[in-house]
């Protein structure tokens, strides 16, 4: 399912061996088993996987298949793990350039920044569209979704007769402002798991409705992660456990930034979902690593100075697949002016492959630790697989850090000054 590759990890740590996990990790990882530690109360994450919910899972395919046939376009609004998770998932598992007569909608995204211009021309462009919303926020009232939701609300009232069937609140059972809007304007709901945290919440109905929408088998998507939940909770070491313990070391060896890097464009979205994961997860009390996402080549010609010659405080992360799906063949050129016949014939995966591995040895030599993850291909259960493997992962983690994995007081403190601001 998941291979973790950690041949350029081992110069740098003494007595390391990915079959010896830390006690640290090995009580952390009992820790979450037992649904005892700080935080119990955000597991629901687990219960998803061990046990999928067949009826809901049927409602939201029933509902994705209207969509298929009367939506243009899906815009969702939401923050954080109110998108994120599932920008990831589509941006991973569909075309990079669709066809114009698609047969599923354009998912769209906003309330995830307070850009008027953005908005405004996001609106402009579905406008003669049909359009149906989704907004998903668990109280309702986080401000970037929120103001989206007022202002697509009067938009949508405006060009829609029938605007109210259009709409889809994914939100918190009970309480909160969605659910009173519920009460005047009847929006179909989704529920999001109270015991579920929102960067947790992407195999909730907050990601599962718009990446069904987006004509992706959802049910792939959750047997993938129930295959994952089962292989890391029935096989100690595994390569989840293995990752956090690799993550732990190095921390403790005084490296201080970890680099998820991916070289297929496809996987770069799940290097944004990532990067909130384990930085609310673990950044809290002075502790965790630092995370950051690139994308190479392109970032190589940037960063690439950094990672290879800049302060020795970074290890890096690897996102690879053994298939990462269509390819093309270099031709040959009789002429080989660009001088490039050295690749001709060959498919444009052995370049990349090339590269990777020449970039893995030279971070290596240039003092950077570096480990590689190997999806088996980029498929719905391999990105569901990888979704399960990570949420273990960063749990584990922050218990071994001695944080509460599943708060985020730090998040607070920028809206309660921003407020006061506002005047609220």
């Amino acid at each position: 399912m998941i291979r973790l590759d950690d041949t350029h990890v081992r110069p740098f740590l003494d007595d390391y061996s990915s079959s010896d996990l830390p006690e640290a990790i090995q009580t952390a990882h009992a820790t979450v088993q037992r649904g005892d530690g700080p935080g119990s109360d955000f597991l629901g994450w687990r219960t998803l996987a061990e046990s999928p919910n067949e009826d809901l899972i049927s409602e939201i395919e029933t509902h994705a298949e209207r969509l298929h046939s009367d939506a243009d376009a899906l815009l969702c609004l939401g923050i954080g793990g109110s998108y994120l998770g599932a920008k990831a998932v589509i941006d991973a598992l569909t075309p990079y350039f669709p066809a114009g007569d698609n047969d599923t909608p354009d998912v769209y995204f906003a309330g995830h920044q307070t850009s008027g211009a953005y908005l405004k021309q996001l609106l402009a462009h579905l406008d003669g569209q049909s359009v149906f919303v989704n907004v998903i926020s668990k109280s309702g009232t986080t401000l970037e979704t929120a103001l989206a939701f007022r202002i697509v609300r009067q938009w949508m009232e405006e060009r829609f007769d029938d605007a109210d069937d259009r709409i889809i609140a994914t939100t918190s059972p009970e309480g909160g402002a969605l659910n009173a809007l519920r009460e005047d304007h009847a929006y179909t709901r989704y529920v999001i798991p109270p015991d579920v945290g929102g960067r947790f919440s992407v195999l909730t109905p907050v990601g599962l409705l718009p990446i069904a929408a987006a004509g992706i088998d959802i049910r792939a998507l959750m047997n993938g992660a129930s295959e994952m939940h089962d292989h890391v909770n029935g096989t100690t070491p595994n390569a989840s456990l293995q990752y956090a313990a690799l993550r732990y070391a190095l921390l403790h060896a005084g490296y201080d930034v970890e680099v998820l890097a991916t070289f297929e464009p496809s996987l770069a979205s799940i290097g944004g979902w990532w990067q909130q994961l384990f930085g609310e997860s673990e950044g809290k009390d002075g502790k965790g690593l630092f995370p950051a996402s690139v994308e190479y080549t392109t970032d190589l010609h940037s960063l690439g100075q950094y990672m290879q010659d800049g302060q020795r405080i970074v290890m890096e992360t690897f996102l690879m697949a053994e298939d990462a799906g269509e390819d093309l063949t270099v031709p040959t050129s009789e002429a080989d002016l660009d001088g490039l016949n050295y690749v001709a014939d060959r498919p444009m995966r052995a370049v990349t492959q090339g590269a990777y591995e020449g970039t893995a040895q030279a971070h290596t030599d240039g003092g950077v630790p570096n480990c590689t993850l190997w999806l088996d291909d980029i498929s719905p259960r391999s990105v569901g697989a990888l979704i399960y493997f990570f949420e273990h992962a960063v749990a584990v983690s922050g218990y071994a850090l001695g944080v509460n994995p599943f708060n985020q007081p730090g998040v607070e403190d920028y809206k309660r000054e921003m407020y006061q601001r506002l005047g609220r």
